[in-house]
């Protein structure tokens, strides 16, 4: 999410040369409005229930081990680092199980996953049977359950939809992703505090059990790629997917910018988040009230992702779009007390940074999805994926190291500076210079044995 990290679960692409639909395989027949394709529509519902689920369980696990286990400072961010290592240590291991598999059938069991992990937690808890350990295994299984999703529904919607389409299907799943954003995490903190930590948890499974039944409802057949009667094993097809996307110069410049905007914007979130209560004396419901601004402006961003590439061009929207909504970050450590001049400018600074960011989400998942080989789908999004969160701790170590060595308002207004590395990247790379239409998908001959 750029809202929250701009190229989390979306990319940059390449742009080279031809392809016919049929590089790997037909294009998909739809109808010529996507929400009258009933697929399309199933899906959608799908990773709508399973983002609010994900985001919900986000907030509903650490406070059981809070409020049910008391469990202190140091065994809570042991909870959080299990539930993100899934995305570090499976990601590649994912993406090649997706450009092989149905990924119907990954969501499916994905979801499943989930829903029996958190029931089990919810129904040990309300039997008093759930220690940390336990815990700290639900976390992970529901964190590696959220990884095959989120890696699967992407390569899902290239094969359920024709290319012309995906700016706008893209748009709709981010959209519902950024909605889940913004209303999952308070969902999941009303249902601790109205009911309790364990009753919540089971709440949570409902989410991904009508996802389940959703997706597991498309009757359209996938067009996955043909298997060799040898398939190659999993790690050739994990170095096959890192060679590809290390070769393309596009995708190079996507990891880079990936890679430069995770690093320092952890960097800048860990010192935001002090110089909010300390430097600014805000308090805790105005500090929530200036994050939560980037999620409506990551709905703006979704709509907008569906016109401004065609009409301006993909190029000037992806590059002016990361500059404006990173730049945004510079206002901050300008600002001084806690007045209402001061939650009004942060609220625009995370309204801003929302939509642009969300703009960049979007567009570049799109082109990314286009170029890209149906048979590598699930490679190049995991690769990069991991490339982006694999810098997000060392940011974090850098922005508490600046924090202590400078104090927060100059280590602010470097970590931000150095987010702009990230459009500079694109803007000196191919990718500046798409223009309205999407790029035609690169040819891709598997190497021989």
């Amino acid at each position: 999410m750029r809202c929250a990290c701009h190229f989390t679960a979306s990319e940059r692409s390449p742009l080279v040369s031809s392809s016919s639909p049929g590089a790997s395989g037909s294009v998909r027949p739809v109808s010529s409005s996507l929400w009258r394709d009933g697929d399309f529509r199933r899906l959608w519902v799908g990773q709508t229930m399973s983002q609010l689920g994900e985001q919900a369980s986000l907030v509903v696990l650490p406070l059981f081990a809070v409020l049910t286990l008391h469990a202190g400072a140091g065994q809570l961010g042991a909870l959080r680092a299990v539930g993100q290592a899934p995305i570090l240590l499976l990601s590649l291991f994912v993406g090649a199980w997706v450009d092989r598999l149905r990924t119907r059938t990954l969501m499916v069991l994905a979801d499943a996953g989930r829903t029996l992990a958190l029931g089990a937690a919810a129904v040990a808890g309300l039997l008093g049977w759930l220690g940390l350990p336990a815990l700290l295994v639900v976390a992970f299984a529901v964190g590696a359950m959220s990884v095959v999703f989120d890696v699967a529904y992407q390569a899902s919607l290239v094969r359920l939809v024709d290319r012309g389409q995906l700016v706008r299907g893209n748009s709709a799943l981010e959209g519902s992703r950024s909605a889940a954003q913004i209303g999952g995490p308070a969902l999941g903190g009303a249902l601790v505090s109205a009911l309790s930590a364990p009753i919540a948890a089971a709440c949570s499974t409902v989410f991904f059990a009508l996802s389940f039944l959703s997706i597991n409802r498309s009757g359209r057949k996938e067009n996955v790629p043909d298997r060799p009667e040898h398939p190659p094993r999993v790690w050739r097809l994990i170095h096959e997917g890192l060679r590809f996307v290390v070769r393309d110069g596009s995708l190079r410049t996507v990891c880079l910018a990936s890679a430069a905007f995770q690093f320092f914007f952890a960097a800048v979130m860990t010192v935001y988040l002090l110089f909010l209560p300390r430097d600014l004396h805000l308090s805790g419901t105005a500090v929530g009230l200036a994050l939560a601004a980037t999620g409506p402006g990551a709905l703006l961003g979704s709509l907008l992702a569906a016109r401004l590439p065609r009409r301006f061009g993909y190029g000037v929207v992806l590059v002016s779009a990361a500059a404006l909504g990173d730049g945004a970050f510079l206002c901050v450590p300008a600002l001084h007390g806690s007045s209402g001049t001061t939650v009004s400018a942060l609220l625009a600074v995370n309204f801003v940074f929302g939509t642009f960011g969300q703009l960049v989400n979007v567009t570049i998942m799109a082109v990314r999805q286009t170029v890209t080989p149906d048979v590598m789908q699930g490679r190049v999004a995991a690769t990069i994926n991991c490339v982006g969160m694999g810098m997000t701790p060392l940011g974090s170590l850098l922005g508490g190291f600046l924090a202590e060595a400078w104090g927060t308002r100059s280590s602010l207004l470097v970590a931000a500076a150095g987010m702009l590395l990230s459009p500079a990247l694109m803007a000196v790379s191919p990718l500046a210079r798409l223009g309205r239409t999407l790029p035609a998908r690169v040819r891709y001959a598997p190497p021989t044995p």
